[in-house]
């Protein structure tokens, strides 16, 4: 049998595809065009498994084919080279995370050149390289020189928003901006100064600094996204979270909501991939409505003082009916100043809301803004002779913190612009309560629903634990228990939170709302199922029709209001989503969708409701509190961020002492000695990870140019990806993302495709099978304690109380031996009085110490300094028996296999060709390597097919027969045909087929084998290219062409009939298709393997199904 020498072919070659640029990629070509993606990997310290390879494998067995199929192809690698594990080593170290990035983007070259992957080296890009984070800074300054226009539906640069400012004011400005935003008028805009002008655009900035609630760890001293934290603690060191607000940079990717939706429709993804998209967006209908703070309970100005506990419950309680009914009557009946004031002031047009007709203390004022505790009043005539009154009134609401401030009929009657004028610059230049000092904000709940049909039905509200109020509307018997819980909620990420919906939780503030439509009080609670960033963070519960609303309705005993026809008849109401409204006041009687209508219609009439499209998507936190990641090209004046200027990017990253944040807790790069621009403070935080990740796809095409981030004539040339391979993490967050940056730069003319990616596919997992041990759980004050495992078996009789009296007898005297010789030792007192009683808890273990799920006792002890002295106390056969689970492999886990030792055993094509052969591609499956030798047998197989016995190489040249070409032109077929639609593993199995076929006709013909190696070349490229230059070829086969099929080998001519004597099969005859039964009917009787069966006798008839049997009956 011919050697196979997979080691030196395998080096030879990967040597030779280096030397002579083989991969190399043109920007120009005649050629159509073909551009796979792969995800860019993070290099961390412990390089590839297994698993890694699963998807450039699969782009790359594509990108191949398409060479061969005559495409221009772009199939690029680099690395998303900034993480937070080079900084926990550099803080852990001193070593500058560059220095153990470069190390490990060394050893991940090695292993993917290992792999044969046909990348073009010549543009990888490194993101942490300034040559590359200098055009993650510049996209980002564009970003903040731009808005959203929604009239033009896209994004225009700043300065025509300025422009239009400058001539007509924001009235007809159709943007997309805060909430918060004021209206003013040019003649305002032109008056005032460059700082003011400056805090109006950031309303407006795709990105600007704002505070946001985030994920910190105080432990890592930083801000973690979601993808980083795992079971509610940080994924790195398992730490503890809390939601905190913290003054973060945002991206606005709330104006692209809409777009990112709406294009989901034409873009060639899954089913899953495109609804994953969507969820992640949520879409909703619904409105807005605005729930007054109940007056009960409050305690009267002289008990509360100025800015004290329940200073937002501004009416005296005592009074609350007489004044709840005379502000109405004043709003019905307003003086024609009021109402033209009004009309001006209305819906938030001053960017802030103002209330008309507000009780506060005993009084009602003509108008107020809560959020600003400003009082407006209008005076006619009569308070010419009420001055004093007047005054004594205005005292008074200074008293609750309110500043007033008054105007003349005449002056609203004869310039009503300029009281607007007056109003909106004292709002802006009034701190709010929380900058004037300590002490609540009057406040009104808002609460999105997508059902005001069920209004009727709300019977509490729920906050969410960070909500900016809860200290405020807290009560003070119930503090102590609403901190403990708000204390508690801090620990558990948003992703927890949304996943976990079988626990119910939650803390009633004291506090009460009204609800609107019935002016009935609704208590207001505290639950951790709501979550601040979606909606407003207040959720209007209605446990009648919905589900999460309904269990924590029956766990807290609270009301549960029905509100929807036939509902009174489920044992769970929230069943029923639709029907007839009942007990629903003005809505009794309509249907769900009328309701909602006509719900929405009347909170508009009233003033207290407007109808609203909402977005689960938020505005993206754009920093974190690291060193090692990208500088923010920005610097301060005061709270006013400015860009650096273009020339000095980039902006590199300083010398610090320590890569953890300062004493004072700013980030670490507050530890630089000059981190400044121009004499102003540079941002101390630096870019997320998602920054870099969210354009390298653009880099690639162009990846060293110096002038511009990608040269266009070269980014029309390459446009959409047209194959995106990327695992799970990779198909929501990072996805919108990356969609969200690309469609800025189309916006901005800088690109000319709006969507990134043509093709995607979320590929699957290679997930590992790790080992455990099981260890006793020792509690006790002595520092030192023992490490005792029992076997499987022991664990799960346990478990199962089926361990025997003699057994667990021998074992606790076992254990009794070994902890009084621990106890010696280390002058500790450890016992187990039963070991029934014992906690024990599963422990990962390294799969190299376990072989068939047998643990190598010995090597264990060593794998660990605190293993030395383990107990271990096995089975009766003396055996200690490993767990094992299947779950994602990971360093942490100690289940990880490196691709190294497989191709160090089988070689490069044999990996290759076993990760495709192990399923689909977009599923999880094990790894095992149970059929990696099978695969390896195929090669050489494969390889005998080119060679005598004596190790020659021989091919010959004579003409294939039929049977030969019908092989060949099926297995052509077949390939083709999967790599088209992605369908890998089916493929591996057709080349085996094929093999095995070939070898049992003992084909060596050139006719076949070359095409062969030429179909099988993208799988297995090193064997594929050895086995080309033997039949006598002198450029690389990748310069080739991939056969075509021709269909005629392929049609069958004859059939294979199963013969059958006296009902059972004797033989196997194949006959033409065409022949007549007769003539079927006597080769069948003359052939000899029948004859012997009959032994001599006449049949009594021949039975011919044509195409299907023959039956012989004696």
């Amino acid at each position: 049998m011919a050697e196979y020498n997979f080691r030196d072919i395998e080096k030879k070659w990967q040597h030779y595809w280096a030397e002579n640029d083989i991969y190399k990629t043109e920007n120009t070509s005649d050629k159509p065009k073909f551009y796979a993606l792969d995800m860019f990997p993070y290099p961390s310290g412990a390089g590839l498994h297994v698993g890694h390879p699963l998807g450039y494998i699969a782009s790359d067995i594509v990108s191949r084919y398409k060479r061969l199929k005559g495409f221009n192809v772009l199939h690029p690698m680099g690395f998303d080279s900034f993480g937070l594990p080079a900084e926990q080593y550099a803080i852990q170290t001193g070593q500058h995370p560059a220095i153990t990035t470069e190390q490990n983007i060394k050893r991940y070259k090695e292993q993917l050149k290992n792999i044969g992957f046909s990348f073009d080296w010549d543009r990888e890009v490194q993101t942490h390289q300034p040559d590359y984070y200098r055009w993650t800074q510049w996209i980002f300054m564009q970003l903040f020189n731009s808005w959203y226009n929604n009239d033009t539906d896209k994004a225009e640069h700043i300065d025509t928003l300025i422009a239009r400012f400058e001539q007509s004011g924001n009235a007809e400005v159709h943007a997309v901006c805060d909430e918060e935003t004021p209206q003013f008028s040019a003649e305002q805009w032109n008056s005032w100064n460059e700082e003011e002008q400056l805090k109006i655009i950031l309303h407006y900035r795709l990105t600007f600094p704002s505070e946001a609630v985030v994920n910190w760890c105080p432990a890592l001293g930083t801000v973690l996204a979601n993808d980083e934290i795992k079971d509610g603690v940080s994924e790195r060191g398992g730490h503890p979270l809390e939601r905190k607000k913290m003054k973060q940079w945002m991206m606005r990717i709330t104006a692209y909501a809409d777009r990112l939706l709406k294009n989901l429709e034409y873009l060639d993804w899954s089913e899953p991939m495109k609804d994953m998209q969507t969820n992640w967006i949520g879409k909703s209908y619904g409105c807005e409505l605005q729930f007054d703070l109940s007056p009960l309970n409050s305690p009267s100005p002289e008990e509360r003082g100025p800015g004290g506990e329940g200073f937002y419950k501004t009416a005296n309680a005592d009074k609350w009916k007489v004044l709840k009914e005379y502000a109405r009557e004043n709003r019905k009946n307003p003086t024609p100043q009021e109402d033209a004031l009004w009309q001006e002031l209305r819906n938030k047009k001053t960017g802030f809301k103002i209330r008309r007709q507000h009780p506060i203390g005993d009084f009602i004022t003509d108008f107020a803004c809560l959020s600003k505790q400003l009082v407006i009043e209008i005076d006619g005539g009569i308070h010419q002779n009420q001055q004093e009154y007047d005054q004594a009134r205005t005292e008074y609401l200074n008293e609750f913190g309110f500043k007033v401030i008054r105007f003349a009929n005449e002056e609203v009657d004869s310039n009503i612009d300029e009281v607007v004028d007056k109003i909106t610059k004292e709002l802006l230049n009034t701190p709010s309560p929380e900058e004037r000092e300590p002490g609540g904000e009057a406040k009104t709940l808002t609460a999105f629903t997508t059902r005001p049909d069920t209004i009727y039905g709300v019977t509490f509200m729920v906050m969410a634990p960070e909500h900016d109020w809860i200290g405020e509307l807290t009560t003070s018997d119930q503090k102590a228990e609403v901190e403990a819980y708000v204390e508690a909620a801090k620990n558990r990420s948003e992703r927890e939170r949304q996943t976990d919906v079988k626990s119910v939780s939650g803390v009633f503030t004291g506090s009460y709302a009204i609800n609107p439509f019935n002016n009935e009080p609704i208590p207001i609670w505290v639950a951790d199922y709501v979550l601040a960033g979606y909606g407003t963070g207040v959720v209007m519960a209605v446990p009648s029709s919905d589900d999460r609303d309904y269990r924590f309705a029956k766990h807290f005993d609270l009301p549960v209001t029905l509100v929807i026809e036939g509902s009174e008849k489920l044992d769970n109401p929230t069943e029923l989503k639709h029907g007839v409204m009942f007990n629903s006041g003005i809505l009794d009687g309509l249907k769900s969708d009328e309701a909602i209508q006509k719900a929405i219609a009347y909170g508009e009439e009233n003033g207290f409701g407007n109808s609203k499209v909402n977005f689960r998507i938020r505005d993206a936190v754009f920093s974190r509190q690291r060193y090692w990641g990208e500088p923010v090209p920005a610097y301060f004046k005061g709270d006013i961020p400015y860009l650096v200027d273009e020339k000095d990017l980039p902006i590199e990253l300083p010398p610090v002492d320590k890569y953890k944040p300062t004493e004072t807790g700013e980030p670490p790069l507050g530890r630089a000695k000059e981190w400044t621009y121009k004499g102003y403070p540079l941002e101390l935080t630096t870019m997320p990870g998602w920054a870099a990740s969210s354009w390298y796809f653009l880099r690639y095409m162009d990846a060293n140019n110096e002038a511009a981030f990608a040269d266009k004539s070269i980014t029309d040339y390459w446009g959409q990806v047209d194959l995106y391979l990327g695992g799970t993490e990779h198909a929501t967050g990072h996805l919108l993302y990356s969609r969200f940056w690309n469609m800025f730069l189309y916006d901005r003319g800088l690109i000319d495709h709006e969507e990134p990616f043509k093709k995607l596919i979320n590929q699957g997992m290679i997930q590992g099978i790790s080992s455990f041990v099981y260890r006793i759980i020792f509690k006790g004050s002595d520092k030192v304690m023992p490490e005792v495992f029992l076997s499987k078996g022991i664990v799960d009789r346990i478990k199962k109380s089926n361990l025997t009296r003699a057994e667990q007898e021998i074992i606790e005297k076992i254990l009794k031996k070994e902890l009084n010789s621990f106890n010696e030792k280390h002058a500790t007192s450890w016992s187990v009085e039963n070991v029934m009683e014992q906690k024990i808890a599963a422990m990962h273990v390294d799969i190299s110490l376990v072989k068939n799920d047998i643990l190598d006792v010995d090597t264990f002890k060593s794998w660990r300094p605190e293993l030395k002295d383990a107990i271990v106390i096995p089975e009766a056969d003396k055996s200690y028996i490993c767990g094992s689970e299947v779950e994602k492999m990971s360093k942490r886990y100690y289940n990880v296999v490196n691709p190294d030792d497989i191709v160090v055993h089988y070689g490069a094509d044999t990996l290759r060709l076993y990760e495709m052969f192990l399923g689909p591609l977009e599923q999880f499956k094990p790894w095992n390597t149970n059929g990696i030798d099978g695969v390896f047998k195929f090669l050489r197989k494969l390889w005998n097919l080119f060679h005598k016995d004596d190790g020659g190489f021989y091919v010959s040249n004579t003409e294939p027969t039929k049977e030969e070409l019908k092989i060949l032109h099926r297995t052509i077929k077949k390939a083709q045909e999967d790599i088209e639609r992605y369908s890998f593993n089916t493929s591996v199995s057709e080349f085996m087929i094929c093999v095995n076929d070939l070898t049992a006709l003992k084909c060596n013909k050139g006719a076949i084998l070359e095409p062969l190696v030429v179909i099988l070349s993208p799988y297995a490229p090193h064997i594929a290219e050895e086995l080309w230059h033997k039949l006598g070829h002198v450029t690389s086969i990748t310069r080739t062409e991939f056969p075509s099929y021709n269909e005629a080998y392929l049609v069958e001519d004859e059939h294979e009939y199963p013969v059958s004597v006296n009902g059972k099969m004797r033989a196997k005859l194949k006959f033409p298709l065409d022949m007549p039964k007769e003539d079927i009917e006597k080769k069948v009787l003359a052939d000899e393997v029948i004859q012997k069966w009959l032994d001599g006798k006449a049949p009594k008839k021949v039975i011919v199904v044509p195409k299907k049997i023959v039956n012989v009956v004696v």
